[in-house]
């Protein structure tokens, strides 16, 4: 199968009906490093994935959304998990109508008990797992001298122990095989803490350490585990933080954007296509030699080495 992300829910449809609808021009300096490619072009790559079983958790909308629509495009039997129903079975739907294998089970990784529930059904609907994708958990933001100390304990419990918590469940099915990939979508703001930022930062943080502790103790079964830290990315998500800080300037939300991708060295925002990308590899046979990293895909801000 072709290596290439289906498309997946963006902020407001297509940037240029965007631009026109507001009766103004896009300034946006030009995408740096991205094209259209043709089909021709996206058939490069056979990641192995055929027939892999696959867990996406937070994948109802956004990045996890997008994350199973790639794997089940690489011919992955694809099990999406959130807590809301509705979205899920939307998922399931697009996967199916392409042709792929997929499958719902609604769960909130704060519960053990639903994470046993997760894996189980998932177990036994594909007789296996072979892939975890987490991309379950947000954080709420606020200033660090007036921020109520439940808020970091909330992104603790949902994005580094619900993450923890899935790999542990998880980790057995993969030692059976021999074989298995995890990836954990954490963020850009694990190693940039602002005073705005901290529940989302320490929620990240401790992802990217239990990353790296989890690859010690399983490397020798063959079980690969990484991490990717997007920057902002183009979701629906990301729009309505924005939107937050619009009101409060009394500006238009897409100028606000716009801004924060130009301040990048890569000109623009990422798509969650392109996160998808990155995590669809991570979660292959071909790779093979790529353990406990966390891949920054920031568009260029980071200015930290390594």
């Amino acid at each position: 199968m072709p290596f290439a992300c289906w498309g997946c829910d963006r902020i407001g449809g297509d940037r240029a009906e965007r631009s026109s609808s507001a009766g103004r021009t896009n300034h946006r300096r030009p995408d740096r490093g991205r094209r259209q490619l043709d089909q021709s072009e996206t058939e490069v790559m056979d990641l192995k994935l055929r027939g892999k079983r696959a867990i996406v958790t937070g994948g109802s909308r956004g990045i996890g959304r997008c994350c199973a629509l790639a794997l089940a495009r690489e011919g992955a039997r694809v099990c999406v998990t959130a807590r809301n129903r509705d979205p899920l079975d939307e998922v399931v739907r697009e996967i199916e109508a392409a042709g792929g294998e997929g499958h719902a089970v609604t769960g909130d990784l704060t519960s053990l008990d639903d994470c046993r529930k997760v894996i189980r059904e998932a177990a036994d609907t594909f007789g296996g797992i072979d892939i975890l994708v987490n991309c379950a958990g947000a954080a709420r933001g606020g200033d660090i001298l007036e921020l109520p100390t439940e808020q970091i304990d909330e992104g603790l419990a949902l994005k580094a122990h619900g993450y923890l918590r899935m790999s542990q469940l998880v980790i057995p099915y993969m030692q059976k095989n021999r074989w298995g990939r995890i990836v954990h979508i954490a963020g850009s703001a694990g190693t940039s803490p602002g005073r705005g930022n901290i529940p989302l930062s320490v929620a990240n943080i401790a992802v990217l350490n239990c990353t790296r502790a989890l690859t010690d103790a399983v490397s020798g079964d063959g079980i690969l585990v990484n991490a990717i830290c997007p920057g902002m990315t183009n979701t629906k998500r990301a729009r309505d933080l924005q939107q937050a800080e619009a009101d409060r300037q009394g500006r238009d939300v897409e100028d606000l954007l716009r801004e924060a991708g130009e301040r990048l060295p890569a000109g623009r925002i990422a798509e969650p296509e392109e996160v998808a990308t990155v995590a669809t590899f991570l979660a292959s046979e071909p790779c093979s030699y790529v353990f406990g990293t966390a891949v920054y895909m920031d568009g260029g801000e980071r200015r930290g080495t390594p």
